[in-house]
Order: structure tokens, then C-alpha cells, then sequence
């Protein structure tokens, strides 16, 4: 049963956006400066905790030494970085997109582009991350980077902020393991840490716009933006891990990939990040039993 979400007025509107950039104010962060990008890295060292890794307790995890372990989890948050840039870049299409139709004046509109300012300084972030690690491309698969061409030609503003929602959430409770995890990499931490601050921020604007733009939905409008945030979730998780993970760890692409797709720890990984995402889309009505299979698909239901 979905309930009906307190929308907010244009007064409401303008106070939480007003807020929003009274906290960014205070708390933005330069992370080319903020960051130690010289410190070396230690090649034993985990960037993700072991059991959040893909491959986890199956037998190609096993046929891996304590060091080669250590460094999938490194390829493999780098992965999901490079996912986070492809998904940045749109958002920040997006949020330029609704600022031209809107009016500067208002604090709405000045905080989009506050939130842009974030996203240009996360993206460069997470480009120096990905070339520190030695992982080879910060460009999206090709899948990903046709998705996201169809995604800016139809232009669907609400989609961008229920695509944000989602992907800021699923980061945010990966990123909060890694925080509280002083075992792993500092660097990513370091970079976890910066990231958390800021996304906190771009939740809470992106949620009540999405209830406000939900509330004057058509029921057949409804019924098909269900099954494409489906689909934005469904093909946003995929990319998050590139099979070249795998090849550079020695295995094989495909054999790994099967190993994946069935590894218990990996499907709760994926569920557990995705849970405050999921609670947010089923209360408003977005994930419902007839848009949920895709949302299973992705492994994203306990």
C-alpha cells in the first residue's frame, strides 16, 4: 500500500533551497586540495570491504591470492567510479536543462547550479581516483554511454531526478560502509568521505521535486514512468561493474560474470545499498507489483 507524500508549496519550495545553500556554504569541499593524490597505495590494502566484492566466497575468489583479492576490490570501486561519472555527467545535463526553464532568481534554480558546481568537483574526483588505481578508462561501455544519449534526447527531467535518488542512494550506503571501514584504502575513503557530505545535500532537494512532479502525474504517465525508472535502475547497477574487472584480475570475463550473477553475497551487497532507494520509490508508488520485476531483475529486492 503506497501513501500520498506531503508536496511541497512554493514557499516550502524556496525555504529547503535556501537551506540547502546555507549548508553548501559551509560545508563544500575541494577535494584536489582537501585529498593526499600522492600517497602510495598499498597493494594489500581492500577499497571495498572483502564481502561487498562480486566475487566473494565462490571458487574464483578462492583461486585468488590475499594480494590479487585486494586489488579486484580496487578495479571494482573504480568501476563503480567511472559509472558514477557517466551518471554525473547526465545529471548535471539535466539540472542545466531545469534551470533554463526556470527562473535564476529564485533559490531553487541558484541551487541547481550549486549542485552542478558538486557534481563538476566529484566527477574531476573521481577521474583522479580512477587514474590513481591504474584502472584504464573513466568512459562508460558502449551500452551505457547509447542509454545515456536516448536519456538526454528525451530530455525527461523528472526521470533525472528519480535516476538521482536512486544512484545517490545506492552510493551513499556503499560509501558509508567504506567510512566506517578503517581496514580499507584511505584514499578511497578519503574520497568516500568528501562524497557522502555532499550527495546528503542533492538527496534532499532531488526528493521533494520528485514528489511535487509525481503528485501531478496522469495514472498512464504513472504507469510508464514506473517501468522506465525500472529500467534507469536496472541498466545503472549493470553498469556499475565492467567485466575488465575480471580480465585484469586473470579470470575470464564470462565465467566471472555467471559467478556473480548467482553469488548470494554479491545479490545482498546490491540490496542492501539499494534499500533506501527502494523504500523512497514503493511509499511514493513508483515500485509497485506490476513495475517490480525489473527491479528484481537487478537483484535490487531482499
Amino acid at each position: 500500500m503506497t501513501t500520498s507524500p506531503t508536496v511541497e508549496t512554493a514557499d516550502q519550495r524556496e525555504r529547503n533551497a535556501a537551506r540547502l545553500l546555507r549548508v553548501s556554504a559551509r560545508h563544500s569541499h575541494d577535494p584536489l586540495t582537501e585529498i593526499d593524490w600522492d600517497a602510495p597505495l598499498d597493494p594489500d590494502q581492500f577499497a571495498l570491504p572483502a564481502h561487498r566484492v562480486t566475487l566473494y566466497g565462490t571458487h574464483l575468489w578462492d583461486r585468488l591470492t590475499p594480494r590479487q583479492q585486494a586489488a579486484l576490490s580496487t578495479h571494482q570501486l573504480a568501476s563503480v567510479t567511472s559509472a558514477g561519472i557517466w551518471f554525473e555527467l547526465i545529471l548535471m545535463n539535466g539540472l542545466i536543462r531545469h534551470v533554463y526553464d526556470g527562473d535564476l532568481t529564485t533559490q531553487h534554480a541558484q541551487y541547481a547550479l550549486t549542485e552542478v558546481a558538486d557534481e563538476c568537483r566529484h566527477s574531476t574526483m573521481f577521474a583522479k581516483y580512477i587514474t590513481r588505481t591504474g584502472y584504464p578508462s573513466a568512459r562508460p561501455s558502449r551500452r551505457a554511454h547509447r542509454r545515456g544519449k536516448l536519456h538526454l534526447l528525451i530530455n525527461d527531467t523528472t526521470l533525472t531526478f528519480a535516476g538521482a535518488i536512486f544512484v545517490e542512494e545506492f552510493t551513499d550506503a556503499m560509501q558509508r560502509e567504506m567510512i566506517r571501514d578503517e581496514s580499507l584504502q584511505p584514499l578511497a575513503r578519503s574520497v568516500a568521505k568528501i562524497h557522502v557530505i555532499e550527495e546528503a545535500r542533492h538527496i534532499g532537494y532531488a526528493k521533494p521535486e520528485l514528489e511535487r512532479r509525481w503528485a501531478r502525474m496522469s495514472t498512464a504517465r504513472r504507469a510508464l514512468f514506473r517501468q522506465a525508472m525500472g529500467v534507469v535502475a536496472y541498466e545503472s547497477v549493470a553498469e556499475c561493474i565492467n567485466p575488465r574487472i575480471y580480465a585484469m584480475a586473470g579470470l575470464d570475463p564470462a565465467e566471472a560474470r555467471k559467478a556473480a550473477a548467482a553469488n548470494p553475497h554479491w545479490q545482498a551487497a546490491k540490496a542492501d545499498w539499494a534499500r533506501k532507494a527502494v523504500a523512497f520509490f514503493t511509499e511514493l508508488g513508483i515500485i509497485d507489483r506490476r513495475s517490480e520485476a525489473m527491479w528484481r531483475r537487478a537483484g535490487l529486492l531482499a
